[in-house]
């Protein structure tokens, strides 16, 4: 279907909801498998919440804090001026913009 974002907990909550006789290590595993292979990409929110997204081309995103929730921006809405010098032997490979959000 279209572009979303999930965790490893929220996808195995929808396959334990369809039966699905999987563990969610099975699940983590599976979902660093599809990352390493360029079919999603890994958003890490915190230090404890991780995103996959199944948009895998080029742009950044909102994060509602109190919702938990990440919304796409397009790449061409966001532009970064100045990017440090990257160590010897590295360069840049993308940058990747996550704006938190909270209520007002």
């Amino acid at each position: 279907g279209s572009d979303r974002h999930v965790t490893a907990e929220s996808l195995h909550e929808e396959a334990l909801r369809e039966h699905a006789q999987v563990s969610l290590a099975t699940v983590y595993n599976t979902l660093h498998q599809f990352t390493a292979s360029g079919l999603l990409r890994e958003i890490v929110v915190d230090s404890g919440k991780t995103y996959f997204d199944t948009n895998t081309r080029d742009h950044h995103h909102f994060f509602d804090e109190q919702q938990a929730d990440l919304t796409d921006i397009p790449a061409q809405e966001i532009t970064v001026l100045g990017l440090p010098d990257t160590p010897r032997g590295k360069r840049v490979s993308r940058v990747d913009v996550v704006i938190r959000l909270e209520s007002e």
